[in-house]
């Protein structure tokens, strides 16, 4: 009988041996830390870069919206080539990201009160007429020279998020789109006009 309990206390005294090596051990910590924390790095920096790619182009979105306005209000009178011609303008500032399925509207607007005025031109650029001639237009609140002229550009470009998940391929959130509309007033004369506009 003492035979057997001497044996199984020294059964028991090598397993908390084992047991006590076994949990001093610290072979293999660092790569189940490593196992544990690449993903979330790797997630962080794909974050860090799919946010600065974004800042980066929405940047490039409102220098290209603000220019087209800007050349527009510097003319006394524009046509259907040099309105045409702005899509090139604006491609050109988003250099070196392409411009793909995006809207760009360019409209001269006569205010009319505060907040509020009429179209005299629109152009898009597909060639279309996006708003009416004669047609009411609301302005920002902060537009209140009655008798002005605006020229309102508004350009929205897009954006594809280059290293989004695997499963969310098809979904909406994979595209964001990338807006900017600016109001700018005419720096020559009282009215930029369009003659041949529709």
């Amino acid at each position: 009988m003492k035979a057997a309990i001497r044996y199984h206390m020294a059964v028991l005294s090598l397993k908390a041996e084992a047991f006590g090596k076994f949990w001093r051990d610290r072979k293999g910590t660092g790569a189940i830390e490593f196992a544990i924390l690449a993903p979330l790095l790797i997630m962080a920096y794909i974050g860090s870069f799919e946010i600065s790619l974004g800042f980066t182009i929405a940047r490039k979105v409102s220098r290209a919206s603000s220019t087209v306005a800007d050349m527009l209000t510097q003319q006394a009178s524009v046509d259907v080539k040099t309105l045409d011609g702005m899509k090139n303008v604006a491609k050109g500032v988003m250099s070196p990201f392409e411009m793909t399925d995006y809207t760009l509207t360019m409209t001269g607007i006569k205010v009319t009160g505060a907040g509020t005025g009429t179209v005299a031109w629109s152009r898009d650029e597909d060639g279309g007429t996006p708003y009416k001639a004669g047609s009411a237009v609301t302005l920002p609140s902060d537009i209140s020279s009655v008798n002005a002229f605006i020229v309102r550009s508004e350009l929205v470009v897009p954006h594809e998020l280059l290293l989004f998940a695997p499963g969310l391929a098809d979904s909406e959130l994979k595209t964001i789109n990338l807006s900017k509309t600016y109001y700018f007033r005419q720096r020559v004369g009282d009215e930029i006009t369009c003659a041949d506009c529709p």
